[in-house]
């Protein structure tokens, strides 16, 4: 006859923060052991990859972990991969040169422009 488990933590009821395995103990019974949710993998802010070099971890592990640890060493570690930073980079660069162009082309517009000598007509 198959003998009657009981959780083993206040929640009595089957849900996703109260998932459990039966075990075995070395006195022969059988008992609930409670799984601990899997962690999600951390992913990138802007194209949704998987972050490499970054541990897959819960909230509360993750506060308790040291920094260089939780981060990679360049702006927006934990955050961004590589190629987004990269093209965030090039694109607030590629704004600023054409900042630049449009103020040089807006001045030669509006400066006056330089009159040339005018030829001396020969009519005799």
């Amino acid at each position: 006859m198959a003998q009657r488990l009981a959780y083993r933590k206040r929640n009595p009821y089957n849900t996703r923060s109260n998932k459990v395995k039966i075990v075995k103990t070395p006195g022969g019974k059988l008992v609930y052991q409670h799984v601990p949710k899997t962690p999600s993998r951390v992913k990138c802010g802007g194209c949704e990859l998987y972050l490499p070099g970054i541990p897959s971890l819960r909230p509360r592990q993750f506060a308790t972990i040291s920094k260089p640890k939780k981060t990679v060493q360049r702006a927006y570690g934990g955050v961004y991969c590589g190629k987004c930073i990269r093209d965030r980079i090039v694109r607030a660069f590629l704004i600023e040169e054409q900042k630049i162009v449009k103020k040089v082309v807006k001045t030669t517009a509006t400066a006056p422009k330089a009159e040339k000598p005018k030829k001396k007509s020969s009519k005799k």
